[in-house]
């Protein structure tokens, strides 16, 4: 289970790591045109914004990727989720597919995570906790 997750997490890493490039250099081109279905006016008047939304998508996918690199489970939770949610939120305000593209993957990751033990570490410190009182 906890390697389907990673492989999962990775997945949408890689996709937003994409997408980062995507938005921030290609979106004022013919490639960020046909996939963002833009036009050249509309795409030169929204460039900077596009440039912040890819950032932020960088940021997710290096995340994402600290969490993988550190077999960290609470921080492949964490951005798993931020993914969910900017994912709904991106198909409900700007193009439908975008449940399909990046929140389905990452709930599906987000799932797989979650039913995933946690880490020998972190399960010593639940253990930790527990018998403190």
């Amino acid at each position: 289970m906890k390697r389907a997750a990673n492989i999962v997490a990775l997945i949408v890493a890689i996709e937003h790591l994409g997408i980062m490039v995507l938005e921030m250099f290609f979106w004022d081109h013919a490639v960020g045109y046909r996939i963002f279905g833009t036009t050249h006016e509309v795409a030169a008047s929204s460039a900077v914004l596009a440039m912040n939304q890819g950032l932020y998508n960088g940021f997710l996918a290096a995340g994402l990727i600290w969490g993988l690199l550190a077999d960290r489970r609470d921080v492949k939770l964490f951005f798993l989720a931020c993914v969910v949610v900017a994912g709904i939120m991106g198909g409900l305000t700007a193009k439908t597919s975008i449940l399909v593209t990046q929140a389905m993957p990452a709930l599906i990751g987000l799932v797989l995570t979650y039913l995933s033990p946690p880490e020998k570490e972190s399960r010593q410190t639940y253990r930790a906790l527990l018998t403190s009182h």
